[in-house]
């Protein structure tokens, strides 16, 4: 009969008696769960900051305004235009529907209208969001996004007026090429001396941002070279071409309607996961990420991989900024130069996004979406002042920045609470 334990005997002939699992054995520990979804790249963490963040974002706006959380975040909601991709309307009474009702997708309502504003802001988060994760991946800190955007905005405005005589299809594709390949000569810079010196990142990206703008601030402000001779009065470039201009799919090219740039960041997307996972490049850039000594050990070139890394990180924000330009800016005015903070909230999306291709979509989604719906033409004042919504906005990015770690957080609390219970389960297991 030891044929059917599906146990070989032992020596003696005897099958070995198997213990039964325990119910500790089978279900695997919450910290071990948490780790496991941290290195699976789960979801949990990032709805859980999410969620914080904006618990204290409707903690702060009644203790400061006395205004009803929930009433303008759904006013914020209603502004996103992200309502009309449902086709149903549900009506709530607490926690169940009082009632549902077909809508239909209206692709000129103004809940349409405030979707496509919305994916406006979405195509330049995705990739500076990019810009910041491909540099995490080889554990490097690229908060340059901004000045690598500027950049890009500035050569793409240029090229954009030179060529006038190109074909509309030719002339947007050498100014966003002259744009990315702009960015990525500014981000190869950081890379360079990050390589041949050992300068941080942090450093010399901070620096190159103020580069950029008072370069940019020169270039376009008054007298400056690229300022425009017709309107002396105002720092602002000559409008680009309508050769360069990208097409308008979904809306009124008048009224800023969604662009291909939308389609174009989606792309950059499969080319982020298809260079991290499936090249050589993204395998040597993943492996300096994990460990930069073990990977020089390996025959790997560390110095090689932060230029490579930082340069393509600089293409994706440069990207950004031509696409700006050429689908719905069509100038560059000083003003614009001065106050972008693209590059910054870049940081968030990435952060939040936990540096996956996915992640950084939904996220950019998500912070495009507050950047609308809390703007001055989408916010009812009634519900709450959009001047205050704004810095509303920026206390949900600083949170989640904050709280982006909280797996590590809580994983160290659990392990920590399990330490403090065993002394006290050996005293009481004790005689």
């Amino acid at each position: 009969m030891s044929g059917l334990s599906g146990e070989p005997p032992d020596m003696t002939g005897q099958t070995p008696e198997v213990s039964e699992p325990t119910p500790e054995s089978k279900v695997p520990s919450v910290a071990a769960r948490l780790a496991l979804w941290q290195r699976s790249g789960g979801v949990i963490t990032p709805i859980l900051t999410a969620l914080i963040a904006f618990l204290i974002g409707g903690l702060v706006v009644f203790a400061t305004t006395g205004k009803n959380p929930l009433n303008t975040y759904k006013a914020i909601f209603k502004g996103t235009g992200l309502s009309w991709l449902s086709p149903v309307s549900i009506h709530w009474h607490l926690f169940y529907p009082a009632g549902i009702h077909w809508t239909g997708w209206d692709t000129t309502s103004p809940t349409a209208l405030n979707l496509q504003q919305t994916l406006i802001v979405v195509t330049p988060l995705i990739l500076t969001g990019l810009a910041v994760a491909f540099a995490f991946r080889c554990g490097l800190f690229n908060i340059g996004g901004n000045g690598q955007y500027t950049v890009g905005a500035l050569v793409a405005v240029q090229f954009g007026v030179w060529f006038a005589g190109l074909p509309g299809p030719l002339h947007v594709i050498v100014a966003m090429v002259a744009a990315t390949l702009a960015g990525a000569v500014w981000g190869g810079i950081a890379g360079v001396l990050k390589a041949a010196t050992g300068a941080h990142e942090v450093i010399t990206t901070i620096m190159l941002n103020w580069i950029a703008l008072w370069v940019g601030s020169y270039l376009v402000g008054f007298n400056g070279p690229l300022q425009d001779p017709r309107a002396i009065s105002a720092p602002v470039t000559r409008p680009i071409a309508d050769s360069a201009h990208l097409h308008v799919f979904w809306g009124n090219p008048l009224l800023q309607g969604l662009h291909v740039g939308f389609f174009i960041a989606i792309a950059m997307l499969f080319v982020y996961w298809i260079l991290l996972n499936r090249t050589t490049l993204g395998y040597e850039v993943r492996a300096v990420g994990f460990n930069a000594e073990a990977a020089r050990y390996g025959g790997i070139s560390v110095g090689r991989n932060f230029f490579l890394a930082m340069a393509i990180s600089g293409a994706f924000a440069g990207l950004a900024g031509s696409i700006d330009i050429l689908g719905w800016e069509f100038n560059l005015d000083l003003t614009v130069v001065q106050t972008v903070q693209v590059g910054f909230i870049g940081i968030a999306v990435a952060l939040l996004g936990r540096n996956s291709a996915i992640g950084i979509f939904f996220s950019a989604l998500l912070f495009g979406a507050l950047l609308t719906g809390t703007s001055t033409r989408n916010l009812d004042p009634s519900v709450f002042q959009p001047e205050l919504a704004g810095n509303l906005t920026r206390i949900i990015q600083g949170l989640v920045v904050l709280f982006v770690g909280a797996d590590l957080l809580i994983i160290y609390l659990w392990q920590a609470r399990k330490k403090l219970r065993l002394p006290q389960r050996k005293a009481a297991e004790q005689p």
